[in-house]
């Protein structure tokens, strides 16, 4: 894919944009890592961070969406790559959201299942590793599709074990000797967590309609 200076300007704001994404998610894992520990106040201000960090990756998309405006990349293109970024985009705000849980609603997470919710926030949340490598590799230009389709085939690799992972622990949560609210609490509680997979596998079969897109 060749560049000209307004596409040039979009891919570094979309580098720029999951960069921000990476270090919301990070952020909201060591969220939920602090919160199961029991250091609230260390939470707190981490979840600040994420929201913080959230923000921002919306200043970045509303001046990516500016730029595609202004006329960078053929039409064929330019609606996916917003759509790209949109759902990027929904990966930040999922981390915030489950950030919000935790500090809002303080879900009290039995000590035996503190070891599966950890598994399956790094898991989840994670899962931006890999999208920004698959992202990176396709505005890169220095990629064939065949390289990039790799990437997000492990993302739904990933998004599959985090949902193995979601199985396991909605049974051990219903057949734990707990209050049925609680039990409803955890799973909302777990909702919130895998969500962020969830988001980042519709931004892979995004990046896969970009990729077909490109080719033509």
């Amino acid at each position: 894919m060749r560049f000209f200076k307004k596409e040039k300007e979009v891919v570094e704001l979309v580098l720029r944009h999951l960069e921000i994404t990476e270090k919301c998610l990070s952020t909201a894992a060591m969220t939920v890592d602090a919160y199961i520990r029991g250091v609230i106040d260390e939470a707190k201000t981490l979840a600040r961070q994420v929201s913080s960090l959230e923000s921002e990756a919306d200043l970045v998309r509303y001046e990516i969406r500016d730029k595609l405006y202004s006329g960078a990349y053929l039409p064929l293109l330019r609606e996916d790559i917003y759509r790209l970024v949109e759902a990027i985009d929904k990966l930040a705000n999922a981390g915030e959201a489950c950030c919000d849980f935790f500090l809002n609603q303080r879900p009290s997470i039995p000590e035996g299942l503190n070891a599966s919710f950890l598994k399956v926030s790094g898991e989840s949340l994670g899962i931006i590793g890999t999208l920004k490598a698959a992202v990176q590799c396709f505005f890169s230009g220095e990629c064939r599709s065949e390289v990039v389709r790799e990437h997000t085939k492990e993302i739904d690799q990933i998004e599959s074990r985090v949902d193995k992972l979601e199985w396991d622990l909605t049974k051990s949560i219903f057949t734990a000797s707990l209050d049925h609210s609680q039990k409803i609490h955890l799973k909302l509680c777990l909702n919130s967590i895998v969500e962020v997979s969830d988001r980042a596998e519709d931004a892979s079969d995004q990046l896969d309609l970009a990729i077909l897109k490109s080719m033509i």
